[in-house]
């Protein structure tokens, strides 16, 4: 039924376009919709069909077209194609709220991604239909960020006059408002035959994410990015439908966030006082952010990680130890020391600096690689834990440990101003044979970074713990490098590819329990990465995660491919240096790259 329906809209393809078709711009090649492919043909200028460009054949040649992610709901991208005219494209807002200043900047945007569906250089005909686009949000006064606020949207687009198209995007909230006219450009493409914009103009399109929490984290700690390559990035999320960047600003190497509460961590832990955050540089990120419907959620790792800018605070402990791998897993080495009193007043200033400029519904403690050893290297460590008659075992330095996360819980929530929900990273702390006797479950989701098949996610996910997914073997695009301490390569190779990404299933993992996974997120850990090498890092392999947690689909990567490529080529325009996944002749040859 689907071919047919196919088989007809190309027919219906050819009718619309053959009053543009002209003797003198004869092309060279043609494309045809077969089996849900596009093929490639030599051009007979004496035939009765007009030529098809490649972008609008991929638009109708499947059932996705060239949409990405694919979307959940009711899809039908109707039989017609329509000339439209880039100047003639107008936003009008329904219904007015708290915000009407995010819905313009969504629309302005999508202007501009209108325009940038037009080769560099070339100036497209501005002739074609007047494009109406309405925008009916019906909880206008929403703006904030939640586990649980609704990012659905329906688009219909329909002919209103042989000079005009509507498009009316219908959402319960900003965000879903903001996905429809992401769709909406999807739908878009440039006829390099005719030299004219095109749109999809009979379309019907239900659509909803599967998992609210979508996103990638980048450590700008190990090495430093640029504001403006960060911007990159979340505009690159928004276009894939991403919602979170998981900003780890801090580690052992390098404190470059500003606190205005606490100077003296920026001053001797920035890498120079050119690579450092102000708090209006965060605020310019997290306003970027908000308007491409992603969040900002800030990470503060602690007791481990920390390092530069604590030299003088007294606060710390191994700090540059040596041998660095007899106290923790990469130099330098750092951990702050719990039975100092004056840390949790540090703390609190410094989350009361992240309170001030994030804006958060979430929060990040770290809590990654703690290491005994390290706390065992303090004598006053030693006294204070032999004082409170834990001993100096393993489950001594748990309660240690717990005694630290018990008050930096409190003082996170008086700097927040409210109890938010509390993100961990797996560790001996988080392990489900004891996690409830340390983490309350209301109070805490516990992010995994081990790998997809470590029984640590069913133990944790029978306890009632909310997860999110970030297991290594599949979402650290730092792995498959050479090593940066000693020689051969780094501890997480090989290399992981788009198809290992789209394959890794969070529903596959949690079975009966996947209600309870937030959703995912991939990580860029930067030893070996910074503003120069980030686009080819993340992209487009961050795509493929954010059509598994969008749709996760019941299809392989295969189905995806074609789907892919264009997106890869689409980044590209965007001013996204994505990484080239395979010769361009497969791009226009489809079917005959496979293994």
């Amino acid at each position: 039924m689907w071919r047919h329906k196919l088989f007809l809209n190309i027919i219906y393809l050819f009718i619309i376009l053959q009053c543009v078709n002209t003797a003198e711009d004869h092309p060279a090649w043609n494309w045809t919709c077969e089996d849900g492919k596009c093929s490639k043909t030599k051009y007979d200028p004496q035939g009765s069909e007009p030529a098809l460009s490649l972008e609008a054949c991929k638009l109708f040649c499947n059932e996705y077209g060239l949409l990405w992610p694919r979307p959940t709901g009711n899809t039908d991208l109707g039989r017609f194609l329509s000339k439209i005219n880039i100047n003639n494209i107008e936003i009008q807002i329904e219904k007015r709220g708290r915000s009407d200043d995010l819905m313009n900047a969504a629309g302005k945007r999508f202007k501009q991604l209108v325009n940038k569906a037009v080769p560099k250089g070339v100036t497209p005909k501005t002739t074609g239909k007047s494009v109406y686009v309405y925008l009916v949000n019906k909880n206008p006064d929403v703006t904030d960020f939640s586990l649980d606020f609704d990012e659905s949207y329906a688009l219909r687009v329909s002919p209103e006059s042989n000079e005009r198209i509507n498009a009316t995007i219908f959402g319960n909230t900003f965000f879903g408002i903001r996905h429809g006219m992401e769709t909406l450009s999807q739908l878009i493409v440039f006829d390099d035959i005719r030299n004219h914009l095109l749109m999809a103009r009979d379309v019907t399109i239900d659509d909803k994410p599967v998992y609210p929490y979508r996103g990638i984290l980048l450590d700008t700690a190990r090495n430093y990015y640029s504001v403006e390559s960060i911007k990159a990035t979340i505009e690159a999320m928004a276009t894939v439908k991403l919602n979170t960047f998981h900003w780890h600003i801090t580690d052992s190497q390098s404190f470059p966030m500003v606190s205005s509460r606490r100077p003296e961590l920026t001053k001797y832990g920035a890498y120079s006082p050119s690579k450092v955050y102000s708090a209006a540089a965060l605020r310019e990120v997290v306003r970027f952010g908000r308007e491409r419907g992603v969040r900002v959620l800030p990470e503060f790792d602690a007791p481990a990680h920390v390092g530069e800018g604590w030299q003088d605070s007294g606060l710390t402990v191994c700090f540059k130890a040596e041998p660095w791998a007899s106290y923790c897993v990469e130099p330098p080495c750092g951990q702050l020391n719990p039975t100092k009193e004056e840390l949790y007043n540090y703390l609190e200033d410094i989350y009361r600096d992240m309170a001030e400029v994030f804006e958060t519904d979430l929060f990040h403690m770290g809590g990654d690689e703690v290491s005994e050893r390290c706390w065992n290297s303090s004598q006053q460590i030693q006294d204070f834990m032999l004082e409170n008659r834990w001993g100096l075992d393993r489950a001594s330095y748990l309660k240690l440990w717990n005694y630290f996360q018990t008050k930096a819980q409190d003082r996170a929530y008086r700097a927040f101003g409210k109890r938010l929900p509390l993100i961990l990273w797996t560790s001996t702390l988080t392990e489900f044979s004891h996690v409830e006797n340390f983490l309350n479950k209301d109070d805490y989701i516990i992010q995994v970074w081990t790998t997809g098949v470590d029984p640590q996610i069913k133990g944790l996910l029978e306890k009632g713990y909310r997860l999110i997914m970030s297991n290594y073997d599949a979402l650290y695009f730092d792995c498959g490098y050479g090593a940066w301490v000693g020689s051969g390569n780094n501890w997480c190779s090989p290399y992981i590819g788009w198809q290992k990404v789209y394959e890794n299933s969070p529903m596959q993992m949690a079975q009966e329990y996947s209600n309870q996974v937030l959703g995912g997120e991939a990580a860029l850990w930067s030893e070996q990465a910074d503003s120069a090498t980030l686009d080819a890092r993340l992209w487009p392999r961050a795509a493929a995660l954010a059509e598994r947690l969008w749709a996760e689909p019941d299809t392989t990567w295969h189905h995806a491919e074609a789907r892919m490529l264009h997106l890869r080529e689409r980044l590209v325009r965007l001013g996204i240096q994505a990484e080239s996944l395979e010769p361009e002749w497969c791009y226009q040859n489809e079917g005959y790259c496979y293994a």
